[in-house]
């Protein structure tokens, strides 16, 4: 082969490699101008952590129309978030409800005590017995009452009710009135009256502590989770979300 027929061959190719070489140092020295890192975020869930089964806590919620921290507020009150939770009663899984309940809701013994149905169940059974109280105007007043039905059933409080009107207290007032004569349907002069259709109530005790621990819990919770929404909005806003975790 001639010499003089390479030539042009060999010219293309170290033109070629020049013009790599001058582009990759280009481009290098371009990136090197670049100063400001690419934003990584980490986006925060809107929602605080309570318990395995805060999903579920707010799919019932979102479902009925009910708090989910008040949900989960029962929840720990009953149960302390334990699913296999079984009281002197018979009450069972996360929410303790008893077997009646749950028949009164169509769900089969077999599922009763599974954390999604025993949740979704008690969740229909709050929504139900706040169209009970619904004369209660003031919400955090009607919830006493929701909560005290949950506990002791809706009958013993509804004759409790019965007799603080009688006695010419206020019927639709928890403290002090209502709650003072499921305490008194402990007493023969009280359940023997005709207007106590569902007899004798000794549980009084537990049921007033269980009103002021799930409305404690509850405030409690509702805080937390104020507190946290507002802290990832005004995060975001700021855009400082960069590598943030779940905060517990």
């Amino acid at each position: 082969m001639k010499v003089k027929s390479i030539i042009p061959t060999l010219f293309l190719l170290i033109l070629s490699a020049a013009f790599v070489m001058t582009y990759r140092a280009m481009e290098g020295a371009t990136a090197g101008c670049n100063t400001e890192e690419e934003i990584e975020y980490t986006y925060l869930s809107p929602y605080i952590e309570l318990s395995p089964y805060d999903n579920t806590f707010r799919e019932a919620a979102d479902t009925l129309g009910v708090d989910w921290t008040l949900v989960a507020a029962i929840a720990f009150v009953e149960s302390r978030f334990d699913s296999t939770a079984v009281s002197g009663v018979g009450a069972k899984g996360v929410m303790q409800l008893m077997p009646s309940t749950l028949r009164a809701f169509k769900v089969p013994d077999s599922l009763g005590t599974k954390s999604y149905y025993n949740i979704m169940t008690a969740t229909k059974l709050l929504q139900k017995l706040d169209g009970y109280y619904k004369r209660i105007e003031q919400p955090r007043e009607r919830l006493n009452f929701i909560l005290a039905a949950y506990n002791a059933g809706h009958g013993h409080v509804t004759d409790a009710m019965r007799l603080a009107e009688k006695y010419g207290y206020n019927k639709y007032k928890w403290k002090g009135n209502v709650e003072d004569f499921l305490k008194h349907k402990s007493q023969p002069k009280y359940y023997s009256d005709k207007l106590c259709r569902c007899g004798r109530f000794t549980g009084w005790r537990e049921t007033q502590s269980f009103v002021k621990k799930v409305i404690r819990t509850w405030d409690r919770y509702a805080k937390a989770q104020a507190e946290y929404t507002d802290s990832v909005t005004a995060l975001t806003v700021a855009d400082k979300t960069i590598k943030i975790g779940t905060i517990q």
